[in-house]
């Protein structure tokens, strides 16, 4: 139950006030002009992501989390001026890819000192930020973290991928502009498997073969290792209706521009191999059909702990584990093996020496 003093004011209704007095505080010499409009602009960008009319104490971690990650992901003008005015001059230089890191890292700083005085201001019950997931990365920006995926979580993400089957095509996209049963190999593919997202960027349609009616990926891991994953059935079955009706009809539709990525199992619509950068806006796309109570942000990596994590937990052996993720040796499974809500419960109710009791 909410207490009574309770301020239930809208993000925008709470930025408002924010802003107000952080300005204020230029006045007594506390903070500096520049930096009053540093905070200001970042609350700015806080209630343009997060919605104008959200209750800010209806905000929850994930939420956090998704903020976090979106403005992490935008693109950032500086850089983009810059890269203009270095090809105006004959310069070649690349486009930066989304916030620097340093950007990334005040923008949590402003948020989370909003979120800070609006705890103490009774406009939040529980501050959202101590249920973020992300975490600050001095030389790599905003992450979630690589932490496993609960069993209910999993299985949402994982239903959303079955049922990209089934998807109507979005509006005014063609037939050869789907994208639906790539989006659900690579989702399926990466929770039940746990590849590295390198190994499934580089796997080749060959890489998939079929022995005795079950079929396998070869994937070519570290160290110029291999290992053959048998595929779950219904990951097979989607891989197949992948192949036979987006695939092969880009790849004979597209041209190549001299490249050669007619092996590539994972292509773009244009008919380009997949690069890593491009696998998290695909779990990203896959998760906004994920009912928001099962849904929480959770990067390549983040799926191989949930492989990992959920074949342990339930009593799969350990040194199958370790072939399926490609690992030399055991000792390395512990970095992979993430604790889930209740399971020691659950082990302490099925213990091994209580089973069987002779009867009294």
């Amino acid at each position: 139950m909410r207490p009574a003093e309770l301020d239930r004011v809208t993000v925008a209704e709470a930025a408002d006030r924010y802003v107000e007095l952080v300005r204020a505080r230029t006045v007594t010499g506390a903070l500096s002009p520049a930096s009053a409009e540093v905070y200001a602009r970042d609350v700015a960008t806080l209630v343009e992501l997060a919605g104008a009319d959200v209750v800010l104490d209806d905000l929850t971690g994930a939420d956090v989390d998704a903020i976090l990650l979106a403005f992490a992901r935008r693109p950032d003008g500086r850089t983009a001026r810059a890269r203009d005015g270095r090809a105006g001059a004959g310069g070649g230089a690349q486009a930066g890819a989304g916030q620097s890191p340093s950007s990334q890292a005040r923008f949590r700083r402003s948020i989370s000192a909003l979120f800070k005085h609006a705890t103490l201001a009774g406009w939040v019950q529980i501050n959202p930020m101590t249920r973020s997931t992300v975490t600050a990365r001095q030389r790599g920006g905003l992450r979630a973290e690589r932490r496993a995926l609960t069993r209910e979580q999993a299985q949402g993400l994982i239903g959303a991928a079955r049922e990209l089957r089934e998807a109507p095509p979005e509006h005014g996209k063609r037939r050869d502009q789907r994208t639906e049963l790539r989006d659900a190999v690579i989702v399926l593919l990466l929770a039940t498997v746990g590849p590295r997202v390198s190994e499934l960027v580089r796997a080749n349609v060959e890489d998939f073969f079929t022995n005795d009616g079950v079929r396998y990926w070869r994937i070519f891991g570290k160290g110029g290792r291999t290992r053959d994953v048998p595929l779950p059935g219904d990951v097979a079955r989607v891989l197949q209706a992948y192949l036979e009706q987006e695939r092969e009809p880009r790849r004979e539709s597209d041209p190549r521009d001299g490249r050669d990525d007619g092996k590539a199992l994972l292509l773009s619509w244009r008919g380009r191999r997949l690069a890593r950068g491009d696998v998290q806006a695909v779990i990203d796309r896959v998760q906004r059909r994920v009912d928001p109570d099962r849904r929480r942000s959770v990067t390549p990596h983040g799926l191989r702990h949930t492989t990992a994590t959920h074949l342990l937990a339930d009593a799969v052996d350990m040194d199958a584990v370790r072939r399926v993720l490609g690992h030399s040796d055991l000792s390395t499974l512990g970095r992979y093996r993430d604790e889930l809500p209740g399971e020691l419960e659950v082990a302490m109710r099925s213990h091994p020496l209580l089973r069987d009791r002779p009867a009294p």
